[in-house]
Order: structure tokens, then C-alpha cells, then sequence
């Protein structure tokens, strides 16, 4: 009999259009579907990335002059951190005892960024992060996040971290959250709608391959949310033929796997909105990482090895100068010259 209790808990995994480009009625939809999870039992559930208010599809669609059209409304429906509206979140967690993982664009003074969170079942927000590096098109609406989120975060249900999209075809990111004994693993994504048939690398089945492969490298259980393109986003976004061919309605993919790539809970129709769940037992990790461990008992730190820099980007270094205040905190004290003896 095994000596130690591990965490049990089941798992929900949303796959879903957002109200697109309304905070407000994302925000309803997303405690609709707290709790809808909470009442099947579900302990956590985790959302796409950027499902506040919506992955910028346009940036694939156009050029950035026509999508200007999109970037005030994007901005002012973008979700800012200890914001009221960021307090709903945490209240709907704790009114439903579920924790929350939660994919948004962030908007932080002027710049957004793509960004994810975890909230526990208190209520109590245990991290807020940004994706490292925006892929492609995404770097004309998103700026960066830095080594502060690459963390896992060590709970009552076990040590989770998240990523999100292609932070997946990262290998150095990868291995820094697995050498973090990660057990539960967020690999948020948008829907698999764009370029089909034109860009294979964008499609299903190469990024659940990548949500598939995490699970396996890091011997860790892995939710994929996953959103759709509701027929009302496709009518917004897409104003031609060619455009409708370029993004597709639908794209919902959403999977969990667990630590030896085992998919689990039944997947939905691409074009179906509800959750992706499955009963999990923290407990089997340790049968996955007898056989492989890349981080501990499979690794070679004497040939390759990893620098993980978690320094925070600030972007604003206050310096004072010897005798100067500011803000009520003074600088270093003026340098004494020794008395001639």
C-alpha cells in the first residue's frame, strides 16, 4: 500500500468561444462556466489563452491598418490585474471552491500582454504571468513577460505551472518548469482555425502533439483549453472570401493528457462549446519518472545545462543620488570626506 496521499481531483478543461471583445459578458460567460465545472465536481478548470477578450485574430487576417480598426476596443476590454473586474474571478472561485486558471490579454498602462493567472479556491490570486516571447503577428499587439514567469506554483492540489500557445516549442522554457517538479501543467491555447490547409505547423494535430510531448517530457499531467471561432467572431473578423478561408469557424480542440501522454476524458466536436474533464491521481507521476526524469535521474548536467534568469523586467529603475528624496525614501547618505590628521 502506498505510504503517502496524493491529491485526487477532477479536472475541466474549457473549450469555448469568448463574447469577443466584451470583458463584461466574457466574464459572465466565463463564471457560467465555473459553474457548470463546479457542479460536475470539477476541483479546477483552465481557459484558453487570451479568452479575455479574445485572441487578436485579425493580426493574421490583414494588414495592421486594417486592423487598427480593432486595437481601442481590444485595449479597453482588456483585462487589468487587481482590477474590479479581475476581482470577480477571484470572488467566483471562492463562492464555487473551484480553482481557476484563466488565459487574458492584460492591459497594463498602455501596453497589453498575454497573460494567465491562477486563483485557489479562497479566492487568493497565486500568480499572475506573461507569455515570454508573443509568436509572430502577436508582437504588433503584445509585449513580453520575463524569467519571473517561468514558476510553478506548489499548492494543496499539487505544483502547477502554465504556459501558453508556443511557449510549448520552447525547449529551454520547457525544461525550466519541469526542473521545477511540475505535476499539473496549463498549456493554454487559442483555436486551430487559422491558415488550415496552408500552415500545417498551425494546425491540431502538431500542437496537441506539443501539449502531448509536454506530458511526457515533464511526466506531469497537462489540461489544454482550447477556444472555437463562434459564428458571430467569423462574421466580425472576416469580410471577404479569401478571409473566410483564412480563418475558419470552429477550431475547438481542447485535451488533457496525463503523465505518460494517456489522453484523458472524451474529447467534443470542434465546433461544440463545454468542458474537456478527467479524474487525475497526482499519485502515478512517480511510476512516469521511474522511467524517465529529464530533470533529475534522466539528466547529464556535467554536458548540458540550464540558466534560468529570474530577474524581473522592471521597466523603471528608481535610482536615488546621495541626499536626494523621493517619495518619502532617501538616497544613499553623502559620501564623508576623513578629517585631515
Amino acid at each position: 500500500m502506498p505510504s503517502k496521499t496524493y491529491p485526487k481531483l477532477r479536472v475541466a478543461a474549457v473549450q469555448a468561444a469568448p463574447e469577443f471583445l466584451n470583458l463584461d459578458a466574457t466574464l459572465d460567460k466565463t463564471i457560467a462556466l465555473m459553474r457548470e465545472a463546479a457542479r460536475e465536481g470539477a476541483k479546477l478548470i483552465a481557459f484558453p489563452e487570451t479568452w479575455i477578450p479574445g485572441y487578436p485574430w485579425w493580426i493574421w487576417l490583414s494588414a495592421p491598418a486594417i486592423g487598427m480598426q480593432y486595437v481601442q476596443r481590444y485595449h479597453d476590454n482588456s483585462l487589468a490585474v487587481g482590477s474590479a473586474e479581475f476581482g470577480r474571478l477571484s470572488q467566483a472561485a471562492r463562492d464555487l471552491r473551484i480553482w481557476l486558471s484563466i488565459g487574458y490579454s492584460e492591459r497594463s498602462a498602455g501596453s497589453l500582454y498575454m497573460g494567465q493567472a491562477l486563483i485557489d479556491e479562497r479566492g487568493g490570486v497565486l500568480k499572475t504571468r506573461r507569455k515570454l516571447k508573443p509568436t509572430h503577428v502577436e508582437r504588433t499587439v503584445f509585449g513580453e513577460g520575463d524569467g519571473t514567469d517561468l514558476a510553478v506554483m506548489e499548492t494543496d492540489i499539487g505544483n502547477v505551472g502554465m504556459l501558453c500557445c508556443w511557449e510549448h516549442l520552447q525547449p529551454l522554457s520547457k525544461y525550466a518548469m519541469y526542473a521545477q517538479n511540475e505535476q499539473i501543467h496549463i498549456a493554454a491555447w487559442p483555436s486551430f482555425s487559422v491558415y488550415r490547409g496552408g500552415a500545417y505547423a498551425l494546425g491540431a494535430e502538431v500542437n496537441n502533439a506539443a501539449s502531448q510531448i509536454y506530458a511526457v517530457e515533464g511526466q506531469c499531467f497537462v489540461l489544454a483549453p482550447c477556444a472555437t471561432i463562434s459564428k458571430a467572431m467569423h462574421e466580425m473578423l472576416c469580410s471577404d472570401d479569401q478571409q473566410r478561408q483564412l480563418l475558419l469557424q470552429g477550431g475547438g480542440f481542447a485535451r488533457i493528457y496525463g503523465p505518460d501522454g494517456t489522453p484523458l476524458g472524451k474529447t467534443l466536436d470542434e465546433n461544440e462549446e463545454g468542458l474537456v474533464m478527467a479524474d487525475i491521481d497526482l499519485g502515478v507521476i512517480s511510476l512516469a519518472k521511474a522511467a524517465a526524469d529529464p530533470a533529475g535521474h534522466y539528466s547529464r548536467p556535467d554536458v548540458t545545462r540550464l540558466l534560468l534568469n529570474k530577474t524581473p523586467g522592471d521597466r523603471v529603475v528608481t535610482q536615488a543620488l546621495p541626499g536626494m528624496v523621493i517619495n518619502g525614501t532617501a538616497g544613499p547618505a553623502e559620501p564623508t570626506v576623513p578629517a585631515a590628521s
